[in-house]
């Protein structure tokens, strides 16, 4: 174990929490340019963790990491105890991590229904013969998942749109969308990647609502990027900020609204 991930443990086993995730002495590289650089932090379980900076401090391209998408040059990843330099994303769906984009990725001439429906994808069992079927032990499984999806449109509050075509949707309601395909998977770590980007108030306040009833009904871990900070003090347990590729600040909403590197780099002088 590195004097990193030691120091992480004894901090984590202090404070009564337990790491979910660990970044230790992550580096990324693209040809010459340093997306990332030796950073370092963890996720605790149960906690919203935001991760806030200025455009290109390299915050989707550490959510990369984490869901294996992007692999780096140094460092390592432990998820659950176990440590990892490389991973798929489909490895990182099916242990447990999920995530939205920060451009809505949806299958826009599909349903509400259907497009939660492919998040559950991971959790059948069935064959493709079976699923082509649509008979017997494949026709009952589906009649589950789609039991679970519906609970999920209750949730998120888009009963009304259930069977409408996602691509004619209001950009705020995709997002919600968006967001119930990731709870479909069961994820214990989401990734959320600016969930509140274009909406307006009223949106920003629904969307903040469901991320914490999702943490604190559901027991999801969360990680998201967002650059609203009244959302961001409202929402995180704690943050960790970027600033080209680099770490500057991590600790509670509070300590880095006051830290002065911060203050410098992204908040601005408060006046």
């Amino acid at each position: 174990m590195s004097a990193t991930s030691e120091t992480v443990a004894t901090q984590a086993s202090t404070n009564g929490t337990s790491v979910l995730l660990s970044v230790d002495n992550v580096t990324l590289t693209f040809g010459g340019v340093k997306a990332i650089s030796d950073i370092s932090f963890n996720i605790n379980k149960g906690e919203i963790r935001a991760i806030i900076g200025p455009n290109g401090a390299g915050k989707t391209s550490m959510l990369n990491v984490i869901n294996g998408f992007y692999h780096p040059q140094k460092g390592q990843i432990s998820y659950k105890g176990k440590t990892r330099r490389r991973m798929k994303p489909y490895q990182a769906a099916s242990s447990g991590i999920a995530r939205t984009f920060q451009n809505v990725a949806l299958f826009s001439g599909m349903s509400t229904l259907d497009n939660i429906m492919s998040g559950r994808s991971l959790k059948m069992k069935r064959g493709l013969f079976w699923q082509a079927l649509h008979v017997g032990p494949a026709r009952q499984e589906e009649i589950e998942h789609r039991a679970y999806v519906e609970k999920i449109i209750d949730f998120l509050e888009i009963a009304h749109i259930r069977k409408q075509p996602v691509g004619k949707l209001p950009y705020g309601l995709q997002k919600r969308v968006e967001l119930g395909r990731a709870m479909a998977m069961e994820p214990e770590l989401l990734l959320l990647d600016e969930p509140m980007a274009g909406m307006n108030l009223e949106e920003k306040e629904d969307m903040s609502r469901f991320v914490l009833d999702l943490n604190s009904e559901f027991g999801t871990t969360i990680a998201l990027i967002e650059h609203d900070m009244g959302v961001v003090m409202d929402l995180a347990d704690r943050v960790v900020v970027l600033d080209y590729g680099q770490k500057i600040a991590d600790g509670t909403p509070a300590e880095v609204q006051s830290n002065q590197n911060v203050i410098d780099a992204y908040l601005g002088v408060a006046s």
